[in-house]
């Protein structure tokens, strides 16, 4: 992990060279106030030398000047760098999310996704600014104030550097427990903005139903969380900034009380004791700048650790022999499939379809029963466990995911749109398309009219999920969508099923027209719609049970007719 870690370095070298030199020439400035402190009290100020007082006072006065200038440069170019950092980790993890498969988003909230993206890799650029110059700055003057102390008197420096064991070990022992407060803490975090994310996103449900105290009431369970966690985490930390505290605060004690012996002894002269004093606080800064390190460490490797944790997510991978399919006719079929989500049982049983290049092909069954699942399973969203698949003979495993999914056009029930304009929302079909290719793709999904009398056309802002538009205007811009993109294969999940009668039968319309030429798998909720199709499979309970025309279905009185008969007698 700190390998990993440290290559985020590498870009920015030379701003991190030029930051430690900073940290260095700082650390050493430090150490001259002191030196001139005991030089002026030993010489300069009994011998009555006022000039070089004052030229020394003249030089400090540079010295922390020159530091004011290297402090802001640290402050300034630092957090530039651990922003930059920042940003490359989270393109890093933007593009890896690209890559991971379906299954990830299944066990994965969007919310505790962007916790990890946001709020941990904020901690981690924190810590890639502020560790490395903190350790700098803080091991070099306490190096150099031992260096100086020594000097002093050696006896004295030996007395004080006896106190640091005790400082580690505490350091040591209660490290691990706020490790684990933080890491908790974190997860609590992801879970409040995971709440927020689903609660806000589904407001307009939560008011059409008055639920609003049932939201809150959820929100408050991972609020109540977070609090636990952080008061659990601010106890570890409380425990150990006491205790570490105590300890710096002895160090003075000692250097009090042994000082005062060796000054009554004749050990050391009053104005090296008073020069020791002086030093110790610059050696007891350092120390404290460490010890509080410790909490930005603990969250800012939290942080990282669950950054690593979404980074060594195993991505969606071609096979090493994958090529890519070119002049896609269209012909599909299911050789004995067999696939489940996870633990479940097996979603589907030994599936298989022969679906013809151009025909129209329906699934109709009960909810639950696998149809989606088969959908799924064409443009490799998840992997078959047992069987092939295959797409003008060519086993899909053999294919590249780019091209099959570029060969392939899906419409849903639950149409996702972009908070864009109209125009973007249908060039997500082709970004390379034209103008004009847009408003014909538009006007065969019979949505240029509409598009046209929006305050700014195809200009529109449509708002988050198209919230701004009808039921049926976000389904025939999806649908427009697809003709952009002209795929020679096709998948209509429940496109219609959501919709009105009247604006059924103008998407359907859209629908007959996309399907001209195209292989063409269709998820049917209502049975009338696919009558036509040249050939339907009955899915249920994770096997075909029924397969031919609808003429033909009808007559063998099996599920089929019963589901038919069924919605002819509820729209009776």
């Amino acid at each position: 992990m700190f390998k990993r870690f440290v290559s985020y370095y590498k870009p920015h070298r030379l701003i991190f060279s030029l930051d430690m030199c900073a940290s260095f020439l700082v650390s050493v400035i430090g150490i001259f106030y002191p030196v001139i402190t005991r030089k002026m009290l030993n010489e300069l100020i009994p011998d009555r030398e006022y000039r070089l007082i004052i030229v020394f006072a003249a030089v400090l006065v540079g010295l922390y000047l020159i530091r004011m200038g290297l402090n802001f440069f640290i402050q300034y170019q630092g957090h530039v760098m651990g922003v930059k950092m920042q940003a490359q980790m989270r393109r890093d993890m933007f593009e890896h999310l690209q890559t991971l498969p379906y299954k990830f988003y299944d066990d994965h909230e969007t919310g505790k996704i962007m916790s990890r993206m946001t709020n941990d890799l904020f901690e981690v650029s924190e810590l890639a600014h502020h560790g490395p110059e903190n350790i700098i700055i803080s091991v070099l003057t306490i190096i150099t104030a031992f260096v100086y102390l020594s000097s002093v008197n050696l006896f004295l420096t030996l007395i004080i550097f006896l106190c640091v064991p005790s400082l580690l070990i505490i350091s040591a022992a209660l490290r691990k427990k706020m490790k684990t407060a933080f890491k908790k803490s974190r997860e609590a975090i992801a879970v409040i903005n995971a709440a927020l994310e689903s609660s806000i996103s589904g407001i307009r449900v939560t008011k059409a139903f008055t639920n609003s105290e049932n939201e809150k009431e959820k929100f408050e369970v991972g609020n109540k969380e977070f609090v636990n966690c952080r008061k659990a985490a601010y106890k570890a930390m409380g425990q150990f900034h006491s205790s570490t505290t105590f300890i710096t605060d002895i160090f003075n004690v000692v250097v009090l009380l042994a000082g005062g012996l060796f000054l009554y002894s004749g050990k050391i002269s009053f104005g090296d004791y008073t020069a020791f004093i002086v030093s110790v606080n610059i050696f007891i800064a350092p120390v404290r700048t460490l010890i509080e390190f410790t909490e930005q460490y603990q969250n800012g490797v939290t942080g990282f650790e669950r950054f690593i944790e979404i980074m060594n997510q195993e991505p969606e991978k071609d096979y090493d022999s994958a090529v890519d399919i070119e002049n896609v006719k269209g012909d599909i079929e299911f050789q004995n499939v067999t696939y489940g989500y996870g633990k479940e049982k097996d979603v589907l049983r030994n599936i298989s379809l022969k679906i013809e290049k151009g025909k129209t092909f329906a699934l109709v069954g009960p909810s639950g029963g696998g149809k989606t699942t088969i959908c799924h399973l064409i443009p490799r969203f998840y992997n078959v466990e047992e069987g092939r698949i295959l797409i003008d003979g060519k086993d899909i495993h053999t294919i590249t995911m780019k091209s099959l999914r570029r060969n392939i056009g899906i419409v849903q029930q639950d149409v996702y749109l972009f908070n864009a304009s109209v125009k973007e929302n249908i060039l997500y079909g082709r970004l390379d398309a034209s103008d004009e290719d847009v408003i014909e793709a538009a006007k065969r999904a019979n949505i240029h009219e509409a598009i046209m009398q929006m305050p700014d056309g195809y200009d529109t802002v449509i708002g988050e999920r198209g919230v701004r538009l009808s039921g049926g205007q976000k389904q025939r811009l999806s649908i427009a969508r697809v003709f952009l993109k002209n795929p020679p294969v096709l998948i209509l999940d429940e496109a219609t099923s959501a919709l009105d009668n009247t604006t059924e039968i103008l998407i359907q319309q859209a629908l007959d027209e996309l399907c001209k030429g195209r292989t063409t798998i269709v998820v049917a909720h209502r049975l009338s719609t696919i009558k036509n199709a040249d050939e339907i499979a009955v899915i249920a309970d994770g096997r075909v049970v029924e397969q031919g025309r609808h003429e033909q279905l009808i007559k063998n009185n099996g599920l089929y007719k019963e589901l038919y008969s069924l919605q002819f007698r509820q729209q009776a």
